[in-house]
């Protein structure tokens, strides 16, 4: 059986679509199970209204759906992955903008939430991205790339005020 892949999927995390539609999943399903019906972690409703968490929530919603969205009109404006660096606009503040905005959407969840539960669970999904989903894609962007893409990762940060270390 033939599976029909995007043009440039080599150049992915293999198999990062599951992983991408998997983790929403999960996350949710914590979310809910925590927020609605066992009620583990989220002690600090009581202290915080959601008067306070909603407006911060929706403030981080924004800021993620724009890095979300700015770095997916850049990289794949064509449809076609891009067949040279782009190291200018939101690609030279950081590395991996997308992730970067999925992050945020989580961790905000946490925070409208008050849910220590799903905000550890952002950070897991974060570290997950940055030690097994990022790496190999940043090794197939060397391969092709080379010595700019080096440089690229050496001046660049992966996170938003990550220190680098490539």
């Amino acid at each position: 059986m033939h599976i029909k892949r995007h043009e440039g999927h080599e150049r992915e995390f293999p198999h990062a679509h599951i992983y991408h539609a998997l983790l929403p999943i999960i996350f949710m399903a914590i979310w809910f199970l925590d927020s609605q019906i066992f009620h583990i972690t989220t002690i600090l409703n009581e202290f915080i209204p959601l008067i306070v968490r909603f407006p911060l929530f929706i403030i981080i919603l924004i800021i993620a759906i724009t890095f979300i969205l700015v770095s997916h009109r850049v990289l794949f404006h064509s449809h076609q992955p891009p067949d040279s660096l782009i190291t200018t606009g939101i690609m030279s503040y950081l590395r991996n903008p997308m992730y970067f905005g999925f992050f945020l959407i989580y961790e905000g969840t946490g925070i409208a939430t008050a849910s220590w539960l799903v905000m550890v669970f952002a950070l897991i999904i974060a570290v997950l991205q940055n030690y097994f989903m990022i790496p190999p894609e940043e090794r197939m962007c060397l391969k092709k790339f080379g010595e700019s893409y080096q440089a690229y990762m050496d001046e660049t940060p992966k996170w938003i005020g990550v220190p680098n270390h490539s």
